[in-house]
């Protein structure tokens, strides 16, 4: 397994999961994500990234929510779990995620290079 790999399974279990709003997807659109990450999602075709783009949404966005839930990108974990990035319906975890956690998962996704879901 990669050191990034390793990375990111730490910074996984570091940020608070919640149950988001059945059928909301307030905060799913375009994202970027490491390559290792990337790699783990299934791949889609030029033209369902392309429609997804123009709808803004993610690509593996479905008509009930996310197809890739349990692999989602870490930005995508940190919806919610942080008072930058509010949920907009007001969910989240019982705890927020430790402002230096944030600062740790932060710096981990500037410091590798990022693809659009």
């Amino acid at each position: 397994m990669s050191c990034n790999r390793h990375k990111i399974q730490f910074l996984r279990e570091l940020i608070p999961s919640f149950e988001c709003e059945p059928g909301c997807h307030d905060c799913c659109g375009p994202v970027t994500t490491s390559a290792e990450e990337m790699a783990r999602l299934p791949r889609k075709t030029q033209a369902e990234q392309d429609a997804a783009l123009q709808r803004l949404d993610c690509v593996h966005l479905g008509p009930s929510g996310c197809t890739v839930y349990e692999e989602r990108p870490m930005i995508c974990r940190l919806f919610g779990t942080t008072p930058s990035l509010a949920c907009p319906r007001g969910r989240g975890p019982e705890q927020m995620l430790e402002p230096q956690a944030e600062l740790i998962v932060h710096r981990f996704i500037a410091s590798t290079r990022q693809v659009l879901v």
